[in-house]
């Protein structure tokens, strides 16, 4: 990619787009909360790269061709994982609709148990999340529920909420139809395979010392019983034909990851097997969705292409569960795709002037070894989140202000994609004013702080990243 090498921008002058996105994101938040995604970050991103393109040109001279090619080459970057985000949006519609998630949702609200619930609460959300890609519809769906289920057992609120969280961000963070798994992969460069097994050494870890914590709160903490569990079982039930035959779809899906296919491939035959799963086990629904009195070919085709692209409200008699099972498909993901764009178009000119080389420089003359790099990256990200309040801002920020620092000390890509993921997306549901933040504690009625505190697993991740980076497990530096 091009750069205005003519003359390096000043650090201070290159802090200026970032300050001034930080101040416009502080009050599309404080405007719209957490409505922020659906326009208004997208143009405070827009009018931030518009002084970045001002103080570029005016200042030192760079060229528009330049900053207009950064753009583009950002964009055309960007291409793939905009692909990956409408295919996830298909598969999930279709895996909703087809009863996949609802039988996998239905068999872990059957292993619920008081003295277990709140590591069992984590085990769903945790599920429900890696199969959604979703942490927010998790918790604002059967997070809801659970939590219901938790106050009626007598646990504090503090802790249902912390258990609900940490495995929504667990399943977030390790899923295939993840927004931002796909977003920080993309950012660095990094296949989203491979960015997803590198997690696992300290995801996996984090998740673990988590369960630890939750099952002995459980066997501490005083409570009662509830059948709710079952009363949300039943009405799954009651609306989708569960069939451990469904589970296929999500086994077919595993070997072909496992056979490293491209993303592309993958996730598209992932909505082909759901679609016919749909039509073999919920016909009546199909042909709900199709809007046809009868399933025949038309109605069929309505109803399986509009599960694709298209919002589904299956409605089951039980608010919460309603709002579980509705689907927005390939148009939900409409507005991050926006997202994406806008945040590319700031990148580009911000690589395109040298603005990003700039502040890069800062952090060359410090970052010598493996655990400053990951340590500064992980900082970074919480510090984005503290500053721009949306965690999509902070993992690309993070992602784009170290990639060229990363290969120049000669450390792998997906160092770096872990790290962003391990600060960025886990570390932004724990601050009040960050879109994440406000939204959670809003769905679950349950304050930041009273909630911040028992989630073990969004504390663990940054502090694990650290640990292993010290210790140097599974990190190699590129010759």
């Amino acid at each position: 990619m091009k750069e205005n090498i003519d003359k390096l921008p000043s650090p201070w002058v290159s802090a200026i787009p970032l300050v001034v996105l930080t101040l416009l994101l502080y009050a599309v938040i404080r405007a719209f909360g957490g409505g922020a995604i659906d326009g208004g970050s997208q143009i405070a991103l827009l009018s931030a790269t518009s002084v970045c393109v001002m103080l570029s040109i005016g200042l030192y001279r760079c060229r528009w061709s330049v900053l207009e090619e950064a753009i583009i080459e950002n964009i055309r970057a960007s291409a793939s994982a905009i692909l990956i985000l409408l295919l996830i949006g298909a598969i999930a519609g279709t895996w909703m609709i087809s009863g996949v998630v609802p039988t996998l949702i239905y068999y872990g609200l059957k292993i619920l148990h008081p003295t277990f619930f709140l590591v069992a609460s984590c085990a769903i959300c945790a599920i429900v999340s890696l199969m959604t890609g979703s942490s927010w519809t998790t918790i604002a769906t059967i997070g809801v529920a659970l939590m219901g289920i938790g106050r009626a057992m007598g646990f504090p609120e503090g802790w249902v909420a912390g258990t609900i969280i940490s495995g929504a961000y667990f399943g977030d963070k390790l899923s295939l139809l993840s927004d931002t798994t796909v977003l920080a992969s993309s950012t660095v460069g990094v296949n989203i395979f491979t960015h997803i097994r590198y997690m696992l050494y300290t995801t996996v870890p984090s998740m673990l010392i988590a369960l630890a914590t939750f099952t002995v709160a459980g066997l501490t903490l005083a409570h009662g019983t509830s059948t709710h569990a079952e009363f949300y079982a039943e009405t799954l039930a009651a609306t989708f034909r569960i069939s451990p035959w469904l589970l296929l779809v999500p086994l077919a899906t595993g070997i072909l990851i496992v056979r490293k296919l491209p993303a592309i491939v993958t996730l598209f035959c992932a909505v082909v097997f759901a679609c016919v799963a749909m039509l073999a086990a919920q016909p009546h629904l199909v042909m709900q969705v199709g809007g046809g009195a009868e399933l025949d070919a038309m109605t069929a085709f309505r109803g399986v292409l509009t599960t694709c692209y298209g919002h589904t409200a299956i409605p089951t008699g039980v608010a919460q569960l309603d709002e579980l099972v509705a689907t927005r498909g390939m148009a939900g993901m409409l507005n991050t795709v926006w997202l994406i764009i806008c945040a590319m178009c700031f990148g580009g000119v911000m690589t395109g002037s040298g603005m990003l080389r700039s502040l890069t420089e800062i952090f060359l003359r410090w970052v010598r070894r493996t655990f400053s790099a990951v340590a500064s990256t992980v900082g970074a990200g919480i510090f984005f989140n503290l500053c721009t309040a949306d965690q999509y801002i902070s993992i690309i920020l993070s992602g784009r202000l170290f990639r060229d620092l990363y290969a120049e000390r000669g450390f792998e890509a997906r160092l770096l994609s872990r790290s962003v993921e391990d600060s960025a997306t886990v570390c932004s549901v724990l601050i009040p004013w960050n879109s994440c933040g406000m939204t959670q504690a809003t769905v679950l009625g349950v304050s930041t702080f009273v909630y911040m505190p028992y989630c073990i697993f969004n504390i663990v991740s940054p502090l694990m990243s650290l640990l292993v980076a010290a210790i140097g497990w599974k990190i190699k530096k590129q010759q």
